[in-house]
């Protein structure tokens, strides 16, 4: 029996799958760590402590939300008791709480070997104690799973000799997201959609130049927008649908609990993923991506940062920034019920990589490597 000491700032039902999922592995016994109370412009969220020694919850000190600099209010997280064989904590290894883990396991669990998650697909500068604290949790760690192929590259790039395999933290939960046929409504014609933050780097600007450029063309049907999320550059995209006379055409949804937007995506004909890069970031995965393709949406996204690995073949891509290939794109669509067909059954079967019981039998299958491979040679920076 392999015990694994599964730590995750997990929050909603979708997320809890996975670990559900790899306790069904008879060789696995897991043990949880969630935050107690979590806190975001989406969710306010107070996880109960359990009388099940298997789960446990932990305040936090600093916001549950803030992935590098909150810490857990714990010395041991249960290590002592449990003596787990594996320690997996999805945490940055940059982030305070990837150090704080390590440290304890130094303490509580020398031989349990540690495994942390990355996101992280760009080299971007930190200040000095930061540069510290990832150095120390890349040579404490014994593998690092990755949301990407990108994510990987960053950390070879960073010396980083131990097992980093592409298995995302967090994938789609298919009892959830379920597809659902949709035919474009006689008044309104199809629905676009966009789930996301409302920040530059999301590209939505770029989206709603293109919904003018298609706008343009007469002999098209209807063509609506429907943009889920809220941020900052709000009021500057709601000026730019003013000047560009879309105010018909544009619905600013705010934002929405995950566990509306599944129901939201069924109102869906296709949705899009404009992010363009910056200097200290580009999209790292792209969640709902897979929740759509799950969910029967036909999927378009930038060429930006992991977008082009999660799509694949299941979707178009176009160079970020192009509001002129994007709406070319979104034309093809438009016109052809079929290729929209086509793109959705594709979808379908792309995504199944990327469910919540493909991750969970890929980290089980992890664990057991882990769990029968020679320790690693520690190795500091070169």
């Amino acid at each position: 029996m392999i015990r694994v000491l599964f730590i995750a700032r997990y929050r909603d039902a979708t997320m809890h799958r996975k670990v559900e999922l790899l306790r069904q592995h008879p060789d696995l016994a897991v043990t949880t760590v969630y935050p107690r109370y979590w806190r975001d412009e989406l969710l306010t969220v107070q996880q109960a402590a359990q009388h099940d020694p298997s789960r446990i919850t932990l305040a936090m000190l600093g916001n549950p939300a803030d992935p590098h600099r909150a810490l857990y209010r714990t010395l041991a997280f249960g290590m002592l008791r449990m003596r787990p064989h594996i320690i997996h904590a999805e945490e940055e290894p940059d982030s305070l709480a990837a150090v704080q883990i390590a440290a304890a396991r130094l303490l509580f669990a020398p031989q349990a070997r540690l495994l942390l998650h990355s996101w992280q697909n760009i080299i971007r500068p930190r200040a000095l104690p930061v540069e510290a604290v990832y150095w120390l949790t890349l040579w404490a760690s014994d593998g690092i799973l990755c949301a990407s192929r990108e994510a990987v590259a960053v950390l070879r790039q960073h010396n980083y000799k131990q097992a980093a395999p592409v298995i995302p933290a967090v994938g789609v939960d298919t009892q959830v997201f379920v597809p659902r046929e949709r035919e474009p409504d006689p008044t309104h014609g199809l629905t676009i959609g966009y789930a996301g933050r409302l920040v530059p780097e999301k590209g939505v600007d770029v989206l709603i130049t293109a919904l003018q450029l298609l706008r343009a063309d007469h002999r098209l049907p209807p063509v609506r927008l429907v943009l889920l999320g809220d941020g900052p550059t709000r009021p500057a995209l709601v000026a730019q649908v003013l000047a560009a006379e879309l105010g018909d055409r544009v619905e600013f949804a705010g934002a929405q609990p995950p566990a509306q937007v599944a129901q939201w995506l069924h109102s869906l004909h296709l949705l899009v993923l404009p992010s363009r890069t910056t200097p200290v970031w580009k999209e790292q995965f792209g969640r709902i991506l897979v929740e759509a393709m799950a969910s029967g949406v036909p999927v378009v996204g930038a060429q930006s940062g992991a977008i082009p690995e999660v799509i694949g073949d299941a979707g178009l891509t176009f160079p970020e920034g192009d509001a002129a290939a994007l709406a070319d794109g979104l034309h093809r669509l438009v016109v052809s019920p079929e290729l929209r067909r086509v793109y959705a059954r594709r979808g379908l079967a792309h995504v199944q990589q990327y469910t919540q019981t493909s991750l969970a039998a890929r980290t089980a299958a992890f664990y057991r490597v882990l769990r029968h491979a020679a320790p690693p040679a520690r190795v500091m920076r070169a």
